[in-house]
């Protein structure tokens, strides 16, 4: 069952939510320091007449990582070939890819941490050296060919960082870490959206889908679209604020995000009583593999203070108690705390 606020992208979602994304600098809202870092680095590079270095996104699902590529592509006036890692199988599909680049173009790989060490290794003197080696034949009879490759620039997206390699991370010129979004930053970014969906939107409304997006723009435009649908059905030519709350209301996402996921896994941290849980245990009670609650629970909740990573395990917060509105007793205060 699709969560209304799951951080991934839905397979039905990819056509609408194109056509929501901005196509220049000024229209992306948020990311400032990355923004204003990358703007100088595209412009030295124009000014060289040379492709852009390599580039690396990290950072949660739905942040905004592959717009990013395409506005960057837009600004360099370069042609972007967009693939994802578990589209590589072999190390002959990326040579494929590679060989068909063109000088200054751009090849955009999303979850570049899920590549095999054969793809990689196509990869290190690819970006390096601009040059691939391809094994022909087998046994006694094999052969190396080197083929020289135009310049071209790779953009990586990863959620987890941490499972990139050291040689593969070492070989990105420019690594930016992506952050959540603020309340306001994300009302901009529904009110720009509702103008391309020909559906007005009060202020008010913005800031209250805005609050319960996570701090995500993938969730935030989602719920857009569902609040518009409402207003739809009811026949109102704007998106107003009651209705909005309505809306949210009934799709079971309260004021702070949390959606039944949510807080079922935060009831499990406060019934350990201030003790640390680990993720298996977690897992197994949500009837979620560890993944799920890894990439997709989590990091939201950590972020905002919710939960807390330790050596032992998972535990909830005082902001956690605060929040659900459930008394911290003395024994497991001093456990928390």
């Amino acid at each position: 069952m699709e969560r209304i606020v799951e951080i991934e992208k839905f397979d039905a979602e990819e056509s609408s939510e194109i056509t929501l994304r901005p196509d220049i600098w000024s229209e992306y809202i948020g990311q400032e320091q990355i923004k204003k870092n990358l703007g100088v680095f595209i412009e030295a590079s124009k000014k060289r007449e040379e492709a852009l270095d390599h580039v690396l996104f990290f950072g949660p699902p739905g942040l905004g990582k592959t717009t990013l590529a395409l506005i960057i592509a837009n600004e360099m006036n370069a042609n972007i070939k967009v693939t994802a890692a578990p589209m590589i199988e072999k190390s002959g599909d990326l040579a494929a890819i590679l060989t068909n680049l063109e000088e200054g173009d751009i090849l955009f790989i999303d979850e570049i941490h899920r590549l095999s060490p054969a793809v990689e290794e196509i990869l290190y003197s690819s970006m390096e050296d601009f040059r691939i080696d391809i094994i022909i034949g087998s046994g006694p009879a094999a052969q190396t060919v080197k083929i020289d490759l135009p310049r071209f620039t790779l953009i990586g997206a990863t959620t987890r960082a941490g499972m990139l390699s050291n040689p593969l991370r070492d070989r990105f010129g420019m690594n930016f870490r992506m952050q959540f979004y603020t309340p306001d930053e994300l009302a901009k970014i529904i009110s720009q959206a509702s103008l391309k969906l020909d559906k007005e939107i009060i202020h008010e409304a913005c800031i209250e889908i805005a609050k319960r997006s996570r701090g995500t723009p993938r969730i935030a435009l989602r719920l857009l679209r569902r609040v518009r649908d409402f207003a739809d059905v009811a026949d109102e030519s704007d998106i107003l604020y009651s209705r909005t709350q309505y809306a949210l209301n009934e799709l079971g996402i309260n004021s702070h995000g949390f959606d039944e996921m949510d807080i079922r896994l935060l009831n499990l941290l406060i019934s350990a009583k201030g003790k640390a849980m680990g993720l298996s245990t977690i897992a197994a009670a949500l009837s979620e593999d560890e993944g799920t609650v890894e990439d997709v629970l989590e990091p939201y909740l950590i972020a905002n203070g919710y939960l807390e990573r330790t050596a032992k395990g998972r535990k909830a917060t005082r902001s956690t108690y605060e929040i659900l509105d459930i008394p911290i007793e003395q024994a497991e205060e001093e456990r928390l705390f």
